[in-house]
């Protein structure tokens, strides 16, 4: 404990200052979703917080290597939380319009392009090498204790309160986790090196290269980047079917959600529990097969809140298994004067796909799927998916579910081609 006392401190405020910041995330959701009715308005926050992260994060490493860490990570949260206070005043002032909240989103983004490689080489610079494990489900522990918070408070506070109290919420967080950062938590940086004095250009091309030489890395990336098309069409079309079906609503949504964090909560634990698995990438396309080949199928076909919330337990219990074990390969086989670039690169090339997927998902529902369901006149397919608004996004569920699957069984044959050791 010793150690990891540091890393405890920052590990603890800023996951506090996370639950705020999800907090505002999810009862913005709720306030576009029920102004609009619209799948797509509401994934366009995502996509406009996602798409400068994306296109910009092969560049952001580079600077994130020749920056001071800590400075870097204050001056992010900082502009992070103007954006939010920007948000409160238009609430406060009943000027509020979705435009304002994609712009406000794209910027947060932009800086999280940043503070993201940051963060993970200050961690690595915290974290003694024999407990990254450890510490993997520490954070798997933290982002499933707020998955389990976040909807309960958020929904309650968004109810009987207010956004603009979940807002308030939030800053509050902000406040404490960034005085920590800034008072008590000293980083130390990486080794200095010649690559420092690459241009921008130049290094992230020196990212690119290290994943060429490394196969197994690369690929790893690649199947992530798939499996987030499919996780973030979920995510888009999650909210338009529980709001909308006759057994849903914002309180079952909010109860879905809680079940999602409950499960990575319990599987977080089990992480910090169990010895290290002789195969990690093995124990990695395992975890992505069950979570894929059970959640969207439950999903599509139940009809009840029950049903809902077993297949959101199956689908993610065994994420944070796969995180960790994911999260080790990476720490101990990049270089920490590499990590920057390296996990910027990551960062572009495994999660591009995820404004493409809340676009799809957020299009495929309103304008592909429910219509068709409106117009169907099979009784098998209103059978299997319900009857009204709603039961398009179950039949997306089940597309997804099947191509989750396909991408699981293919980029499992193509890794069992590689093997993977701490000495890699």
């Amino acid at each position: 404990m010793n150690k990891l006392k540091t890393y405890i401190l920052l590990w603890a405020t800023q996951s506090f200052s996370a639950l705020g910041s999800g907090m505002t995330s999810y009862a913005l959701v709720l306030w576009l979703y029920l102004d609009s009715g619209s799948a797509l308005k509401t994934a366009l926050l995502s996509i406009c917080s996602y798409a400068p992260y994306v296109i910009m994060s092969i560049f952001a490493g580079s600077l994130t290597d020749r920056l001071n860490k800590k400075r870097t990570m204050l001056v992010c949260d900082l502009i992070a939380a103007v954006g939010t206070v920007a948000v409160l005043l238009l609430i406060k002032t009943d000027s509020m319009q979705p435009w304002h909240l994609y712009i406000i989103n794209a910027v947060n983004g932009l800086m999280n392009t940043v503070q993201q490689p940051a963060s993970e080489v200050a961690a690595t610079m915290l974290i003694p090498r024999e407990h990254y494990q450890k510490t993997s489900g520490m954070r798997s522990f933290s982002r499933s204790l707020n998955g389990i918070l976040t909807p309960i408070i958020a929904t309650a506070l968004f109810s009987f309160a207010g956004i603009d109290t979940v807002i308030a919420v939030d800053l509050l967080t902000f406040g404490i986790a960034f005085l920590s950062l800034l008072l008590f938590i000293r980083i130390p940086e990486p080794p200095e090196s010649d690559d420092r004095k690459e241009s921008v250009l130049s290094a992230s091309k020196a990212g690119l290269k290290w994943l060429k030489s490394n196969p197994l890395i690369l690929w790893l990336i690649l199947f992530l980047s798939c499996i987030n098309l499919v996780a973030s069409a979920y995510d888009a079309a999650l909210p338009a079917m529980i709001l909308s079906k006759t057994n849903g609503g914002e309180a079952v949504l909010g109860a879905v959600n809680t079940c999602v964090g409950i499960a990575t909560l319990v599987g977080s634990v089990l992480v910090t529990l169990i010895p290290a698995p002789k195969d990690r990438v093995k124990a990695i396309c395992v975890s992505l097969f069950i979570s894929m080949s059970t959640e969207n199928f439950l999903l599509a076909l139940g009809d009840t809140p029950p049903i809902w919330c077993i297949g959101a337990v199956l689908g993610w219990i065994m994420i944070p298994l796969m995180n960790a074990n994911m999260d080790v390969i990476f720490r101990t086989t990049i270089p920490a004067e590499m990590q920057g670039r390296v996990y910027s690169c990551r960062n572009t090339l495994q999660f591009f796909t995820i404004p493409i997927g809340f676009l799809l998902g957020g299009l495929l529902t309103d304008e592909v799927f429910e219509p068709f369901m409106s117009s169907c006149n099979s009784s098998f397919l209103t059978a299997l998916f319900g009857e009204g608004k709603g039961s398009g996004a179950a039949m997306l569920f089940f597309v997804m579910g099947i191509a989750g699957v396909l991408i699981c069984i293919v980029f499992s044959a193509v890794l069992s081609r590689y093997k993977w050791t701490d000495n890699t």
